[in-house]
């Protein structure tokens, strides 16, 4: 239900504050129409004990929209306005100088505010406000704190979640920290991000699914401006759009320069997207198109392919890291992958952390092998390297030549033909092009393995002079070894080799 005595008083305070930046600075704050109705339905909604109904709010919005200047607000009506005693009010970011943007904002705040400045105390060395009535504080918390636990915040400003290397400080703010407090909230404001294993996606698809109606929740409050991937970036229409304070904080002139950076610099277009209309992106300077790999629909059995002609690649890690190697096959024109991911099971944790994707969700739904200990054990590969062998008729392995002697001699005392494959130009040029177009033309099939999908979201190419193109585990912003194994697959196929129809079907008697 709605108390509106509640909303009137959020907008309220809010407008008794003062702008701090550019034209606006020293005036009253004048609340657009998407930033009034985020404070009348957040702080107005309340249940049946009067308490507000949210506790979280999801707010993405495209940079450049006053963010920061609401979030400010907000930070101050719960340090001061909230009726709160003994309230805790963090400010949370990755870092130090990010957490103080919007605690720098709502300083400012106070010193233009006669009635705050007489009733707070700022401590510039520490970053926290103090406000003596209800012996409340503000206070800037960051990821590189390193202790963090014993808070019981009342309220958390959260900037820029998408930025947060893991779930660490995100883990410690919300799991259980609130539970002391009658009507907490968790404040989240951030633009679009580019890991799509991140807990910022995760709470994007979370606020998408209720803004959808797919599922209910009365304590989530979900607000996201931005341009749908069906949307022309190039269209001031869709500016508009994904930019509720256009004309105000934002200017269109500013997008237009931005938008014709992005077109010039093919490298600033995934850049213009993310923050100027909130899309989420993944690298800089993507190889292929996700939209197009999860396009290609069509499934297969690996039953379907026992006995039929293959080639392998295998690109073995490092020895504590993650070793990939695929099966293709060729069946009326098109290619079907088969992977085998292995991973030393002792690293899973650490892993997971730096990569953060769920290795251990991939290994429970048996699309990676946990081999025992904190290195990769060669036996593993190979033993499943010599039950493929059995199941399949594997005509060529090819190999990355690093670091892989060991296993290659073994897999030839198994009579596995080896063919070594350069990682240069010369070597991958003409497969990873080949590569390309059959997921363009929909003729490489991939069964939907969500690590092969994570690899192929990760892929970067490095280009030389010629136009020769490779894969570039340097620049990809994870790994991309599932990628590389089926191109290494594709340098040692023979097209020339697919079966004939009595392969396929046996001979028939009469």
């Amino acid at each position: 239900m709605i108390d509106q005595q509640k909303a009137d008083n959020a907008v309220r305070f809010i407008k008794s504050l003062k702008h701090t930046k550019g034209q606006w600075h020293g005036k009253n704050f004048t609340l657009l129409p998407w930033q009034e109705k985020i404070l009348r339905e957040l702080y107005g909604t309340v249940n049946e004990n009067g308490y507000r109904q949210y506790r979280t709010a999801y707010v993405e919005v495209p940079k450049k929209n006053g963010k920061s200047e609401i979030a400010a607000g907000i930070a101050l009506k719960h340090l001061c306005a909230d009726g709160e005693y003994g309230g805790e009010v963090y400010c949370c970011a990755v870092d130090r100088d990010q957490a103080s943007i919007v605690y720098n904002i709502a300083e400012q705040m106070i010193t233009m505010n006669d009635a705050l400045r007489e009733r707070c105390k700022i401590i510039k060395s520490r970053k926290r406000i103090v406000y003596y009535p209800t012996n409340s504080f503000l206070q800037v918390l960051s990821s590189d704190v390193p202790s963090k636990h014993g808070l019981n915040p009342s309220a958390i400003i959260f900037d820029e979640l998408h930025a947060q290397p893991n779930d660490q400080l995100w883990n410690v703010v919300t799991f259980g920290s609130q539970d002391a407090r009658k009507q907490p909230l968790l404040f989240i404001i951030t633009t679009a991000g580019t890991d799509e294993h991140s807990i910022c996606k995760r709470q994007h698809d979370y606020a998408k699914r209720i803004l959808r109606g797919d599922i209910k929740d009365p304590t989530f409050y979900p607000v996201i401006f931005g341009a749908d991937k069906k949307d022309d970036w190039k269209d001031p229409t869709t500016w508009k759009k994904a930019n509720p304070s256009l004309g105000h904080t934002i200017e269109i002139d500013s997008l237009e320069l931005a938008c014709r950076r992005a077109q010039e610099v093919k490298s600033e277009e995934n850049l213009f997207r993310q923050l100027r209309l909130n899309q989420w992106v993944n690298q800089k300077s993507r190889w292929v198109s996700m939209d197009v790999w999860n396009g290609i629909t069509e499934t297969f059995t690996e039953e379907s392919f026992h006995g039929h002609r293959c080639y392998a690649g295998l690109d073995l890690s490092k020895v504590d890291d993650l070793t990939a190697y695929s099966l293709l096959f060729l069946k009326d024109g098109k290619y079907y992958s088969i992977m085998r991911f292995f991973m030393p099971a002792d690293n899973i944790e650490k892993k997971i952390l730096k990569d953060k994707v769920p290795y251990d969700q991939w290994i429970a739904d048996g699309f990676i092998c946990a081999t025992p200990g904190n290195t990769i054990d060669y036996s593993f590969i190979e033993n499943s390297i010599d039950e493929d062998s059995k199941k399949f008729k594997i005509q060529r392995f090819g190999y990355d030549r690093w670091n892989a002697d060991y296993i290659v001699q073994n897999l030839q005392k198994q009579n596995v033909t080896t063919v070594p494959v350069g990682m240069g130009y010369y070597s991958m040029n003409a497969p990873t092009k080949r590569m390309e177009t059959l997921i363009l033309t929909g003729s490489f099939i991939h069964n939907q393995n969500p690590v092969l999908k994570n690899h192929m979201d990760n892929m970067v190419i490095r280009r030389d002079p010629a136009g020769n193109i490779k894969p570039d585990k340097e620049k990809a912003t994870q790994k991309i070894d599932g990628v590389v194994a089926n191109i290494i697959a594709l340098a040692v196929f023979d097209d020339k080799t697919e079966e004939s129809i009595y392969e396929k079907r046996g001979l028939l008697y009469i």
